[in-house]
């Protein structure tokens, strides 16, 4: 008697699986994170002798790192497997080649941009995202935005929109739209989705100080993120 009910239980136990299974089969994250298994590599613009834009103490280096660190931390808790091109407040160059020398600061720049291409098509990620901050001469400019290359991966501009619409609906700071654009090395030569993340003015007094709050870099860090959960979501679609 005791055999049969085991048989019974059994039988139960398998076919509440297989109707759990059923319901829950186009719901990925039923089984995996949401990002589970995506490998991205994250760009901190800039560091070390080339800090970017600056007001004052204010260096868009750090800046770029804080939050690409955010991202990385979150990113990961969702599945993702993350790749930094740069950790530390030093270049690239600084963290992978730290025995190369160079004559001029130009030349260490040129070097350094090409290792990031280069860790970028050795680790063969899913999506590649640069991060920056914006700055102009004139203090009214505000607001988030993203560019892809017009000639890179044609994914790039999806994931530019995706990225940029969250901005929009999370950080409410811009009406701006993702951009084609053909200046930025990076974008054209990495064979992936690929975007320029400008995550702000610090020329603008206001974006500024949100800008070096670390509470802020949290919460651009999960707008970006909700950015890619949509693209990827559209590209397994």
């Amino acid at each position: 008697m005791l055999k049969r009910w085991l048989v019974i239980g059994l039988l139960f136990a398998t076919s509440l699986l297989v109707v759990v299974y059923g319901v829950k089969a186009s719901d990925r994250g039923f089984f995996m994170p949401e990002l589970g298994g995506v490998k991205i590599v994250i760009d901190p613009g800039h560091g070390g002798l080339d800090g970017g834009a600056s007001v004052g103490d204010i260096v868009e280096r750090d800046i770029t790192l804080s939050i690409a660190h955010e991202l990385k931390k979150k990113l990961e808790k969702k599945g993702a497997v993350i790749v930094m091109t740069r950790e530390k407040e030093g270049d690239a160059i600084a963290e992978h080649a730290p025995s190369e020398k160079f004559s001029t600061t130009r030349q260490r720049k040129m070097a350094d941009l090409k290792l990031r291409e280069s860790i970028a098509i050795q680790e063969e990620p899913d999506m590649f995202l640069s991060v920056h901050v914006n700055a102009i001469p004139e203090e009214r400019w505000r607001g988030s935005q993203v560019f892809y290359h017009a000639e890179g991966h044609e994914g790039g501009e999806l994931l530019a929109k995706s990225i940029q619409s969250s901005f929009a609906a999370n950080l409410q700071n811009t009406d701006r739209e993702a951009m084609a654009i053909k200046g930025v090395y990076l974008l054209k030569k990495v064979p992936m989705p690929s975007v320029l993340i400008e995550t702000g003015f610090i020329s603008n007094p206001e974006e500024r100080k949100l800008l070096t709050d670390p509470a802020y870099h949290a919460k651009v860090a999960d707008a970006i993120i909700e950015g890619i959960v949509e693209f990827h979501t559209s590209e397994q679609n």
